[in-house]
């Protein structure tokens, strides 16, 4: 399956819903941990730092833009390129 740049088809989020089931490797109430494995296309308004998440950063008005089936895990961005944005 490709990727598109305006939100969701109902089958693609039950396919999303069903990948993030079968890969939850932890719960914390609502929020699940999965497997390293699917790659999410991001979009936001600013980046900042923060001392709040474990990641060090918080995204101003994060939204998913596009699942990325066709992409490795390998090939997604790293913190490091999400803190070179921050001014």
């Amino acid at each position: 399956m490709g990727w598109r740049r305006f939100g969701f088809t109902d089958a693609e989020l039950k396919q999303l819903d069903k990948w993030i089931r079968d890969n939850t490797t932890e719960r914390f109430g609502p929020v699940r941990a999965v497997k390293p494995q699917l790659v999410l296309e991001v979009a936001f308004d600013g980046v900042q730092r923060s001392g709040r998440h474990k990641s060090g950063l918080a995204l101003r008005f994060p939204r998913v833009s596009c699942i990325r089936w066709d992409k490795p895990a390998g090939e997604a961005d790293k913190l490091e390129t999400v803190e070179k944005l921050i001014a």
